[in-house]
């Protein structure tokens, strides 16, 4: 079976599941995030050089593939406050365990210090805003719609780069991605969100959807390209395998996590 059918396949399986959820909302919908986050760090920590087959996981991690679900369930509660509470403490008990260790006479690796705190801005954070937004008014239309457009703008500039590509976009971290088919994947998310919109939450102005448009589309291939650049620097070609045609979850997630900051923020204090 090709890859390209797999991804299909993978996808529209996947789809009930994710619907069901997302409508359910609240708790299903944060444990489900929860779990997402889980198994996206313990990718990320492979791809950054924190795991290595074969090796135990060493505590820091396990720290950091505890609290990132954690701040992402405490967005169960509606309270953007236990979120931000949640990414210091995180900060804290990392201090705690570096000053520890060091006084204990072990070596602390200011990188790996920093490899965790960036795991759950990078992961933990954005999923928590997902779950954040889902309990505000028209919340489930919000997320169908911050999914659809980042999901479709990366169908969208998959086969426009297929059948367009000409002019590579950023060689040096993905080769194969092209300037066509980031303008393939921006006309697909301006599509899609305008059909949306128009069905769903037409009550919205369009002055400021045209802006949440042009930002997803163009923070969601940013966040394809950034992954695509620590994949490179730890040279890996997919972050797991747990989703067939796709590859690991961060690559599934890649573009969303980075449109999920610009969504809330549009949804939260622009609309």
């Amino acid at each position: 079976m090709s890859m390209h059918r797999q991804r299909w396949i993978t996808g529209l399986l996947l789809l009930p599941a994710v619907i069901g959820l997302i409508v359910a909302g609240r708790l299903p919908l944060s444990l489900f995030a929860a779990l997402v986050c889980a198994v996206s760090l313990f990718e990320y920590l492979r791809i950054v050089g924190s795991r290595t087959p074969g090796t135990p996981i060493d505590s820091v991690s396990l720290l950091l593939l505890g609290t990132g679900p954690a701040i992402v369930v405490s967005a169960n509660w509606g309270a953007p406050g236990l979120v931000a509470v949640g990414l210091g403490f995180n900060l804290i008990l990392v201090g705690i365990w570096a000053t520890v260790s060091f006084a204990a006479g072990r070596t602390v690796s200011v990188d790996r210090l920093a490899r965790q705190v960036l795991g759950t801005v990078y992961l933990a954070l954005p999923l928590a805003l997902i779950v954040l937004m889902r309990q505000g008014e028209h919340g489930a239309a919000w997320v169908f719609w911050l999914l659809l457009m980042a999901f479709c703008g990366d169908i969208g500039a998959f086969y426009a780069g297929s059948y367009l590509g000409r002019r590579k976009l950023c060689p040096a971290v993905s080769p194969k991605k092209t300037v066509e088919g980031a303008a393939g994947g921006l006309a697909a998310t301006v599509l899609i969100g305008t059909v949306f919109k128009a069905l769903f939450l037409s009550h919205l102005p369009w002055s400021a959807t045209l802006a949440l448009f042009l930002a997803v589309g163009i923070t969601a291939p940013l966040g394809d390209l950034f992954e695509s650049m620590l994949k490179r620097i730890g040279d890996i070609k997919d972050s797991g395998v747990i989703l067939p045609g796709h590859g690991g979850m961060l690559d599934r997630i890649d573009a969303l996590i980075f449109a999920a900051p610009v969504a809330y923020l549009f949804n939260a204090f622009i609309f």
